[in-house]
């Protein structure tokens, strides 16, 4: 399996895994949403708590540029950890929901093959 469909398996395993823990309160459907021609991969809410909507995402990951992208995460594990304990390099991790105008010491510039440069964090 090359590296890029090993890092598809493993995102999909885990947010499907994140998909099946229903939530203390609320009546709050989970699922998920993958699009595999584009690599975007979610794990989604929808439902009510008390009389409020919720709906949204509750880890959006991209594979781009042989990269596992987090663009967002709002587990209490981190999903970055979880990536780290199926022997995903840490160097193929962007914590991309943190700025890249903060924290300037740990932001990492990543050159694309189409020559395009992105910004993002690479986690520690």
């Amino acid at each position: 399996m090359d590296k890029v469909s090993h890092y598809r398996k493993t995102v999909q395993d885990i947010l499907i895994a994140h998909s099946q823990i229903q939530p203390a309160y609320g009546e709050i459907e989970m699922g998920v949403l993958f699009d595999q021609e584009r690599d975007r991969y979610q794990v989604l809410r929808t439902g009510w708590l008390q009389k409020r909507r919720v709906y949204g995402a509750l880890i959006h990951i991209d594979i781009k540029d042989e990269k596992i992208w987090i663009q967002y995460d709002g587990t209490e594990v981190g999903v970055a950890n979880e990536l780290v304990e199926r022997d995903i390099p840490k160097d193929d991790i962007v914590l991309a929901y943190h700025s890249p105008f903060t924290a300037v010491a740990r932001l990492v510039k990543y050159s694309s093959s189409n020559g395009k440069t992105n910004y993002g964090h690479r986690l520690n």
